[in-house]
């Protein structure tokens, strides 16, 4: 039994990208997690994923670029408003301006500096860098 499917994800590529793999199969699928994924892909973390139907439910492939150094679910979900970004990007990111930290707002799932534009507040949901 998964108690948390998305941080079992994020600990799936982190290993994977470790070890040198270039490519990974993951199971179960989710709206959060496709979102998450995507975001990784914008910003270059991810190279490409496709949701596969197997006929027991959807798989994910998820081809891995080398610039990932470390990603990892936020948990528990803390609360920050739409000032506060400073303190979280400090304890979860090494410098500022390198990773990101995926938010979970009022307007969809989106990057950290997203959300500062935006001037919006939320749940931390995962980091990488």
């Amino acid at each position: 039994m998964m108690n948390d499917p998305l941080a079992n994800l994020l600990v799936s590529i982190k290993n994977a990208v470790k070890v040198g793999k270039t490519e990974i199969v993951f199971k179960p699928v989710g709206k959060l997690m496709t979102r998450v994924l995507s975001i990784l892909k914008d910003q270059g973390y991810v190279s490409d994923f496709e949701m596969i139907d197997d006929g027991k439910g959807n798989i994910y492939r998820i081809s891995l670029s080398k610039r990932l150094n470390h990603c990892g679910a936020i948990k528990p979900r803390f609360p920050v408003k739409k000032d506060g970004f400073v303190r979280w990007e400090r304890r979860f990111l090494p410098a500022e301006g390198f990773g990101v930290i995926i938010v979970s707002t009022s307007k969809g799932i989106m990057t950290h500096t997203e959300a500062k534009k935006k001037e919006l507040g939320g749940k931390l949901i995962a980091h990488a860098y």
